[in-house]
């Protein structure tokens, strides 16, 4: 069984789901891939995982960083989707990382010479919990802001919030980020 939890953020509503025990899904309302790991079948109702991403999420939109992850399940997804997700834990808040240093660190620790940062992409966009696994710090090479299944603003907002050095970036006047 799955379980839903509605959030009110500065930036929109969020859908926060979960199976019984750690977070599987945070989409804001309306995004692109909306619920993509949510299965027809849920409840809503109150979880200690959403009790401790609820914290997280108040921390968060109060501009501090939290200081804890709420407990994520990313086991409906391919290894490389996975593997993509881990490393964007590992971007520091307020700083950004590109498609091309991630797909550089993946082929790193997968042992080939190179990865496609186009591939990378894909994965970043179908990032189920936004926010928390941070697609919003990944930006193209050239500092387009592109790619953010939230939408152009919130990725810039949440960025904003982050305090995040911005003055290199951009938003693309066409793109999948618009």
């Amino acid at each position: 069984m799955q379980y839903t939890h509605h959030y009110a953020s500065p930036l929109g509503g969020i859908l926060l789901a979960s199976d019984g025990k750690a977070l599987t899904g945070l989409w804001f309302d309306g995004q692109k891939y909306f619920g993509s790991t949510l299965s027809a079948q849920h409840e809503q109702k109150m979880l200690p995982v959403f009790e401790e991403t609820v914290r997280w999420l108040d921390i968060y939109f109060s501009g501090q960083k939290p200081n804890f992850t709420p407990s994520l399940s990313l086991q409906q997804t391919s290894s490389f989707r996975r593997e993509v997700w881990e490393i964007m834990l590992t971007i520091p808040f307020g700083q950004t990382m590109t498609y091309k240093a991630i797909a550089a660190e993946l082929a790193g620790k997968r042992g080939v010479e190179k990865m496609s940062a186009h591939a990378v992409g894909g994965a970043v966009s179908h990032n189920p919990i936004s926010v928390i696994i941070p697609c919003h710090r990944v930006v193209g090479t050239n500092g387009s802001l592109t790619g953010y299944a939230g939408g152009i603003n919130r990725k810039v907002q949440l960025l904003t919030l982050e305090n995040a050095d911005q003055s290199r970036l951009f938003i693309p006047k066409k793109g999948t980020a618009l």
